[in-house]
């Protein structure tokens, strides 16, 4: 019947035989005229993943549409599941010795091999144009934003996401008063990136189990404001930026999968970045911190300095290429001004006040011989809050602090201090208070506790 029909109407495709379209049949044909691949819940082609299905929905459509009469979109669906398991390759591993540019592919060793030959995981907008002119308009820019000496940092960091890896494990905050500009670096980097690059909330991510799928195919994920909230955990956002191979990803509604993550974080700020709760140097030092210099008051706003800087792409690609092959050759260790490796510690020690404290002079003194109960650490330090109008955390958040850092400070944490009625207590050996511990309640306002109160 079939291939009568096919016969006397030539015109029909072989996987139509005048009443049916025979699905796997249209998917052999289609694969056949198509390159593609499905992996990690997703589509990939030379050209890189396919963001939007609905293309490939809409081009199926077409396809069909002269050959069935109903049930349109229930076929279309049917041939794009069955299109999942025909195209299903085992995996496409990272490629992170490479680029896939518009025009061909740039290797980290500086060859290039024009032409699409293979399907890739992402492909860049932007063709690779070794000549291309400097990009001034965006090197004065940059330089009227940030501080000179912090301009290679930004310039590492852009590079670095150029390529799925996650070697250098940072991600990257740019923070300001507002006004300064500094989100049209966002805006070019979406054009510079495409699909490879997704805008997002470090917030969401930190909260939100879904959050991490929504950008696993993606290099770049940008925060343009990100919330000053102090993160609840930080468990998942460090997980990204440290990521060496798959994770357990999640989406509403089905099974957890491992799948690779390689989304470098980069947000715009009025402020730090800080946890509620997470005390340790792991949070902070994971941060690149930039601060933008402020808006010089005589400066006219362009409104259409987003596209004259987008003109410069090629030229940006290359700036950010240089900066790439720069932290490849030094270890993926990113270059760090003064100025930014201080805005991290101060970072962390705003969001911690143990460390104020612990550099406060007067309430603590290190010394071998000396002691001091948990109970009287913690009265010392919430006499400090008080007096620098700082909010306290828990005893047990203070002493887990310092226990943590035994080794550091030179002391040992024990449950064997003995009181002036010899028990046992919980407290800290080599180090003691300050100032006698009576003088606590002078204008204080807190009762003494007893000893029972340990």
């Amino acid at each position: 019947m079939s291939e009568k029909s096919n016969l006397e109407h030539p015109e029909w495709p072989e996987w139509f035989d005048g009443k049916r379209i025979n699905e796997p049949g249209f998917c052999d044909a289609y694969l056949a005229t198509h390159r593609l691949a499905f992996t990690a819940n997703a589509f990939f082609t030379p050209e890189g993943r396919v963001d939007d299905l609905n293309i490939l929905r809409e081009e199926i459509c077409r396809m069909i549409r002269p050959y069935t009469f109903s049930s349109v979109t229930k076929k279309v669906t049917s041939i794009m599941d069955l299109l999942q398991m025909m195209a299903c390759k085992g995996d496409l591993p990272p490629q992170p010795d490479r680029i896939h540019l518009k025009n061909g592919t740039l290797f980290l060793d500086g060859r290039y091999v024009s032409g699409k030959s293979e399907i890739v995981r992402s492909r860049f907008p932007v063709e690779y144009t070794p000549g291309a002119p400097e990009p001034e308009r965006w090197l004065r820019f940059l330089n009227d934003l940030l501080w000179p000496e912090d301009i290679p940092t930004l310039q590492e960091y852009i590079g670095y996401c150029l390529i799925p890896s996650n070697a250098g494990q940072k991600m990257m905050i740019i923070k300001g008063n507002g006004g300064e500009g500094k989100s049209l670096i966002g805006s070019v980097l979406f054009k510079l990136f495409g699909v490879n690059a997704k805008d997002g909330s470090i917030g969401k991510v930190s909260e939100n189990a879904f959050a991490r799928a929504d950008i696993e195919h993606v290099l770049l994920m940008i925060d343009d404001d990100m919330r000053l909230e102090a993160l609840k955990q930080t468990n998942y956002v460090k997980s990204i930026v440290t990521s060496q191979g798959k994770m357990d990803l999640e989406r509403k509604g089905k099974q957890s999968y491992q799948g690779w993550m390689f989304a470098r974080l980069l947000a715009f700020s009025n402020g730090d970045l800080e946890s509620l709760y997470d005390r340790s140097d792991g949070f902070y030092r994971r941060q690149l911190i930039l601060t933008t210099r402020g808006k010089r008051p005589d400066r006219v706003d362009d409104p259409f300095l987003s596209d004259k800087l987008c003109e410069e792409l090629p030229g940006i690609f290359n700036w950010a290429f240089e900066g790439l092959k720069r932290l490849a050759a030094n270890g993926f260790r990113f270059t760090e001004s003064e100025r930014s490796r201080l805005s991290r510690e101060n970072a962390k020690r705003s969001s911690n006040n143990i460390l104020l404290f612990l550099e406060a002079k007067g309430y603590l003194r290190f010394d071998p011989n000396a002691r001091i109960y948990s109970r009287d650490l913690g009265r010392l330090y919430q006499y400090w809050c008080y007096q620098n109008a700082y909010p306290p955390v828990k005893n047990k958040t203070l002493t887990e602090f310092f226990v943590a850092h035994q080794e550091e400070l030179g002391i040992t944490y024990t449950n064997h201090l003995l009181t002036r009625d010899m028990r046992e207590v919980r407290g800290f050996r080599g180090m003691g208070p300050a100032l006698p511990l009576s003088s606590l309640n002078s204008g204080w306002g807190q009762p003494e506790p007893t000893e029972d109160q340990e």
